[in-house]
């Protein structure tokens, strides 16, 4: 008989599962005795492209800022970017099979494969089961130390990695990213009910690359449709958290690794806002 992989049975867990009357449940991962996370959400669409990365790292920009203890997980392990977005370079420090996340400019703890590899252009030619490995390890086997927040990026769709995150960390909560364009929206709502399948709650949207704002005259011009933030949002029943335009002046900062320097995130009002939402509907962790 045929060994059935893990995909084969996640998706035996939801068969006949027309709603979300039945949530799974999954034995989460401990964290190790050098970490202490009080809070996980993952960042999160089903397609690329929408600025995943981009939301993630200025969530972590602004909860640092606002004196939270920072860590970002970066899932995406075939397409790693957060490192560059903040101009972290070097491989973390192994002592005694425990790895040592490296530290943003503002002190934002990272672990990324990009952090592993000779060349950062390098590619990760791993197939599904050794890169959710390798996802595991981010979480059981690095010091995170203190933390109030780990930002998780995940990667796009529907796969792998986020079945593995979802079942394998504990995770409080997911940020939904999406923009205008109907392609995107369609898909987004896939990674939507992906979350209400597997149990794990939804914070809300932020929808991404909504307009241009002119140089000249300041006229929001909406290069890829009207944005449809609001309508996602209401159809749902997820709150729209924020709406961010195309920055050039962001995205130069992102290419130069100083991501860290922009004066304005467009997500200061989240700490708040995730705060409020976090304490109301979703336990703290268990850390141990």
């Amino acid at each position: 008989m045929e060994k059935r992989n893990e995909a084969a049975e996640s998706c035996a867990v939801y068969e006949k599962q027309g709603t979300t009357e039945r949530k799974p449940k999954f034995e989460h991962l401990k964290q190790n005795e050098l970490s202490n996370v009080k809070r996980v959400v993952a960042v999160m669409s089903g397609k690329g492209g929408v600025g995943k990365s981009l939301v993630t790292s200025l969530l972590a920009v602004t909860f640092a800022r606002d004196g939270y203890q920072v860590g970002i997980l970066d899932a995406d392990v075939t397409g790693p970017s957060i490192p560059k977005s903040f101009g972290v370079k070097g491989r973390p420090e192994v002592m005694e099979d425990v790895l040592y996340p490296l530290r943003s400019a503002c002190g934002i703890r990272m672990i990324s494969m990009n952090l592993f590899l000779e060349k950062e252009d390098d590619p990760v030619l791993w197939r599904g089961p050794v890169i959710s490995g390798a996802i595991k390890q981010f979480w059981t086997d690095v010091a995170w130390g203190d933390l109030d927040y780990l930002f998780v990026d995940l990667p796009p769709g529907t796969g792998d990695i986020p079945l593995t995150v979802m079942q394998s960390l504990p995770l409080n909560g997911i940020v939904v990213v999406s923009s205008p364009q109907d392609l995107t929206v369609m898909v987004v709502r896939k990674a939507i009910r992906m979350a209400e399948m597997m149990g794990v709650p939804l914070v809300g949207l932020v929808e991404n690359m909504a307009y241009v704002v002119c140089p000249h005259c300041g006229e929001r011009i909406y290069a890829f449709g009207e944005p449809r933030g609001q309508t996602i949002a209401e159809e749902t029943g997820l709150e729209l958290l924020a709406t961010l335009p195309v920055d050039p002046k962001l995205a130069k900062l992102v290419d130069t690794g100083e991501i860290e320097e922009c004066d304005h995130s467009g997500l200061e009002h989240l700490p708040r806002v995730l705060d409020a939402k976090l304490s109301k509907g979703v336990l703290e962790l268990k850390t141990k």
